[in-house]
């Protein structure tokens, strides 16, 4: 039996789980004689329907709507799956293997020999927008630096190295470093998809499963499948299979700075006369809107937009309900129209920063992204200014 196979009896059902790396050529190799070999009832996959259907029909970026994109709050979402699947694509070019083709492998065959499919994984949607929500704002930020760094690296990885992925010790190893350095990114997207994936195998049809997933969920699969078997765990995800509520102190403390903001100015007005009270106004203003409009510039943002950015920023920034970014990605989404070859390279140029400048979709997140650490800055020392104002003033 390969070190990378699991064969599980339980229940009077036999699940053989195949840990696979996602860029592999002996992992193609190894999926499709396992499901010959076994001929199984049905053939457990580690994609969601959305990424099956992708995967098989060869779905890009083409029928892309930006601005959706914007309104729908999904530009976090659309960025990390960019990033991922350009460090994904880049992994696996030197070999000549597609990320996920191990995973279509494993359908084809499953086809030609008529047995069921079953596609087991989380939306990766709601994984990463759970990642997303279950981290602070340093947590955030660090997610965003991972992908970039993993987007932008030169390093080239041979196949050697990609086999060694699925050996025991060198996943322990990667494991336990992100659980250390990242522990929430670790608990969504492995020890929760662990415990999603083992569910949905266990209800898959069929005494003879065959289930074909990243090395990484190996021993948690097999652990939280033991478990379900024991009647120690149920198969219930629902649980994980949302995004988390916003935290109703969130939402006040959303509510409650600019309630303070907006207080302290008008009490400005009130104690400290109409100059002291425009000098408040006028501080929040330039707070705001310059740091916001500077960085849009660093996106090399249209003029219009950076003139729009410097205007909504201090409005934005006292409603909980949308942000700077919202408004100067719409707008430079507006004023320079993405192109058919924008969606076409929108894979390529992800990996460098280059191509961020380069391809209009790239250049509406990267504003999006900018104007909005710029207009933060702006509420902390703009908020910080007035507060220093009022002090003075009475």
């Amino acid at each position: 039996m390969s070190q990378t196979q699991k064969v599980l009896e339980l229940g009077g059902r036999k699940i053989t789980l195949v840990g696979t790396a996602h860029v592999s050529a002996q992992s193609i190799e190894e999926v499709t004689n396992t499901i010959k070999e076994l001929k199984p009832d049905c053939v457990a996959v580690e994609l969601d329907e959305k990424r099956a259907d992708s995967i098989q029909n060869g779905q890009k970026y083409s029928e892309l709507d930006i601005i959706k994109v914007i309104r729908e709050g999904k530009v976090f979402l659309v960025l990390a799956n960019l990033m991922l699947a350009s460090f994904q694509k880049r992994m696996g070019q030197n070999i000549g293997v597609k990320p996920g083709d191990e995973m279509l492998a494993a359908i084809k065959t499953a086809d030609e020999m008529g047995i069921a499919t079953s596609m087991v994984d989380r939306p990766v949607q709601v994984t990463l927008r759970r990642a997303w929500a279950k981290n602070g704002f340093f947590g955030k930020m660090g997610l965003l630096a991972s992908l970039l760094a993993s987007a932008f690296s030169k390093e080239e990885v041979d196949e050697s190295e990609i086999e060694a992925l699925k050996q025991k010790n060198e996943m322990d190893s990667m494991m336990g470093e992100l659980s250390k350095e990242m522990p929430v990114i670790k608990e969504v997207l492995i020890d929760e998809r662990d415990k999603y994936l083992a569910s949905k195998i266990w209800e898959s049809q069929g005494n003879n499963i065959v289930a074909v997933l990243g090395a990484g969920h190996l021993a948690g699969v097999e652990a939280h499948l033991n478990q379900i078997a024991a009647g120690s765990e149920n198969s219930d995800v629902s649980a994980i299979s949302e995004v988390p509520a916003k935290k109703s102190i969130a939402k006040f403390i959303g509510w409650l700075i600019p309630a303070i903001i907006i207080g302290f100015i008008a009490a400005g007005f009130v104690y400290g006369g109409r100059k002291a009270g425009t000098a408040m106004l006028s501080t929040w203003v330039l707070w705001n809107g310059i740091p916001s409009a500077a960085l849009s510039i660093l996106a090399l943002a249209h003029p219009v937009t950076i003139i729009v950015s410097f205007i909504a920023a201090p409005f934005t920034s006292l409603c909980p309900f949308i942000g700077v970014g919202f408004v100067s990605g719409i707008i430079q989404a507006m004023v320079c129209k993405p192109r058919v070859r924008d969606m076409e390279n929108l894979s390529e140029d992800v990996q460098s920063i280059k191509g961020f400048y380069r391809n209009r979709i790239l250049r509406v997140l990267l504003v999006f992204i900018l104007s909005s650490v710029g207009s933060s800055i702006g509420t902390f020392a703009g908020g910080a200014d007035v507060i220093r104002q009022f002090s003075e003033a009475v």
